[in-house]
């Protein structure tokens, strides 16, 4: 049976359609694509229908990492159709457990929890005025999402 994983952020341009791609492709080359179902999604609405910052895309693109996914907001289905939905900082962890509804069964979980060098939060780099930000961004999804997909398959999660 598949697994289902939801990445939010504040507004679905940045950070959470980073770690989807991440995550997303690290499920192909681990040969695990079929046992995993993957999207993003937003605290807000504002960027709805929009495709990532172009930082974002132009950082996915260096890594040879593909995306093509829009911005949307979370909807309460989710909570009942994804088995994790990870935020990227403890402000998108706040309002997904205030969103919850009762009885769903998502794990909501920190995604930087699972970054070995304990990077925890994932900084948003919306406001940078380069693209490093996105980069750092890339490099803690890749170690987090790796992190998780480690942990689930040494069954502790």
């Amino acid at each position: 049976m598949a697994k289902a994983a939801l990445f939010v952020c504040l507004g679905n341009i940045c950070r959470s359609p980073i770690a989807d791609a991440v995550f997303s492709h690290l499920v192909k080359e681990r040969g695990l694509a079929d046992k995993w179902k993957v999207d993003s999604a937003a605290i807000g609405g504002w960027h709805a229908g929009n495709p990532p910052d172009s930082r974002a895309s132009r950082t996915l693109l260096n890594h040879n990492v593909p995306y093509n996914g829009r911005a949307r907001q979370i909807e309460e289905s989710d909570f009942f159709d994804f088995d994790y939905i990870f935020g990227m900082d403890n402000n998108n962890i706040s309002n997904l457990k205030g969103q919850q509804p009762e009885g769903s069964k998502a794990k909501i979980l920190l995604l930087g929890d699972f970054d070995p060098e304990g990077d925890r939060i994932i900084r948003d780099p919306y406001y940078d005025s380069g693209s490093q930000g996105f980069e750092k961004c890339y490099q803690q999804c890749v170690r987090s999402c790796n992190g998780f997909l480690d942990r689930v398959a040494q069954g502790q999660i």
